[in-house]
């Protein structure tokens, strides 16, 4: 752990020094789906963000735990305390128990996660299950004189946490006085002593089907209780990272400190870290505006805004091509872009696979490595890394043409980087090479050909020469002439 990393938490709005409550060892929590639809453009960047914490952090030499749950009950439509549970809300529309609906999802979640290559986590715990240990850390907030029942739900007090000197709404700089003003009341709202006040259990109406026994109703967890409840269980009363898309900073994760706090007398998460929003052509993405995207409609490119499929390894790299808490613009020109520069990338990759070690080095390799690490360490800077690989493509294809050269050593450091920051660290896979074991049956026959095109060439029978170049080039195939032989790549 020589390095030091520089990571932003939320909660103080400044970057800060990340050092870990128990030395080599990391704990860190991220919020999952909530599994009653395919998964989509929006959940792409979180997985890929953590996913990328997870990856460095393990290189850097802590052993992370990092547990990510599935929301499979109590998330109520627009993310309020009234209303149908979205997963139950499907199930009755298809006609299928809530469950059947939240396992089909998770398994097509995991199964897009798995083509955009994010590990899976250490800990992947489900709502559903931890029933129990949610309904305890309702009952400590109760006891701790900061919650109330009311007609068999319970709720959290948000004015009594604050005037316990407690601050409410610091994440995401919210003020108590401002949400009163500025809150319309809803149906249901009676309930509550103060319209900000959010549910910790909810009492089941007669036609809702998830629902367990509780001391104070047949009913079901409030939303933000089940990552309370999970996040401490399998990480400690306090851990190290939380993690999470910028819209749920509010309500989501405001709940679960002011929930954390009053149980436990403290905030469980030190660094709260959040990455921002996709946008498509400027737009925020939503089903109402139609511009709503899936991941299996963009590997398809099945949906009508597409002008070609992307694949997956493309929108990894688009994802990281922005710094995670910048917003990204979605559009068919930016991917395509995105599909070109991951292309030039991985046949750099093939084409250092293939340079020759030399006498001398003319290029500093140990320059990569410091400006990559550098880039990582200050707040995981992927499009600093991103631009640093580019700048030693260009010098990697002049190795290839005999500009530049590198010793045996330098050669193998230069390799081991690349290979590290670009598969190990970012997360690229070089689909085109895993098509199919494609290029591994092809090379063969490829270099036959190339052989008897410089014995043709040897021969001055240019006819033969260009017959083999043009037709090679016509299935997709670009041949290069090198001073000491030849090289191709698959267009």
């Amino acid at each position: 752990m020589e390095q030091q990393l520089l990571i932003y938490n939320t909660l103080t709005r400044n970057k800060e020094l990340f050092r870990p409550l128990t030395e080599g060892r990391v704990g860190m929590y991220v919020c999952g789906p909530t599994v009653y639809g395919d998964g989509h453009l929006g959940h792409a960047r979180p997985a890929i963000t953590f996913d990328v914490v997870f990856r460095y952090l393990t290189h850097l030499g802590y052993k992370v735990r990092y547990v990510r749950n599935i929301t499979d009950v109590g998330h109520l439509e627009h993310d309020a305390d009234e209303g149908e549970d979205k997963i139950a809300k499907k199930a009755r529309l298809e006609q299928l128990e809530p469950m059947e609906v939240a396992q089909y999802y998770t398994n097509r979640y995991h199964a897009a996660m798995d083509k955009l290559n994010v590990l899976p986590p250490s800990i992947e715990p489900h709502a559903s299950g931890h029933i129990m240990e949610q309904i305890a850390l309702v009952q400590s907030i109760l006891d701790a004189g900061l919650a109330y029942v009311s007609n068999g739900s319970v709720y959290f007090d948000v004015r009594k946490y604050q005037e316990n000197t407690h601050k409410y709404g610091q994440l995401s700089g919210r003020v108590i006085e401002e949400m009163l003003a500025t809150t319309r009341e809803l149906d249901g709202q009676d309930e509550k002593h103060f319209s900000g006040d959010f549910a910790l259990w909810k009492k089941a109406s007669p036609e809702h089907i998830m629902r367990w026994p509780s001391p104070w109703s047949d009913g079901f967890p409030g939303w933000h209780m089940e990552c309370s409840a999970m996040s401490t269980k399998y990480l400690g009363e306090q851990f190290d990272i939380h993690g999470g898309g910028m819209d749920l900073m509010f309500p989501h994760h405001e709940c679960e400190i002011a929930q954390s706090t009053a149980a436990m007398g403290k905030d469980s998460a030190r660094y709260w870290v959040h990455n921002n929003m996709i946008t498509i052509n400027g737009q925020k993405m939503g089903k109402s505006l139609g511009n709503f995207i899936t991941l299996e409609q963009l590997f398809t490119g099945s949906h009508p805004i597409l002008q070609q499929a992307y694949s997956p390894m493309t929108i990894r790299f688009f994802v990281l091509q922005a710094h995670y808490r910048s917003t990204l613009d979605f559009s068919n020109e930016a991917l395509q872009a995105a599909e070109k520069g991951l292309d030039r990338l991985m046949k750099a990759v093939e084409t250092l696979a293939k340079v020759k070690p030399a006498d001398k080095s003319t290029a500093d390799v140990k320059e990569l490595e410091r400006r990559c690490a550098e880039a990582m360490a200050d707040d995981l800077n992927s499009p600093m890394v991103i631009s640093a690989l580019f700048d030693w493509v260009r010098i990697i294809n002049q190795a290839a043409e005999g500009q530049q050269s590198f010793t045996t050593d330098d050669l193998e450091r230069l390799k081991a980087t690349v290979n590290r920051y670009v598969f190990d660290i970012l997360g690229l896979r070089n689909e085109k090479a895993a098509e199919a074991g494609g290029k591994d049956m092809v090379s063969p026959l490829v270099d036959m050909l190339l052989t008897m095109r410089m014995e043709a060439k040897a021969a001055k029978d240019w006819a033969t020469s260009d017959k083999i170049r043009d037709n090679l080039t016509a299935i997709g195939i670009r041949v290069k002439d090198r001073k000491d032989g030849f090289d191709w790549e698959i267009e």
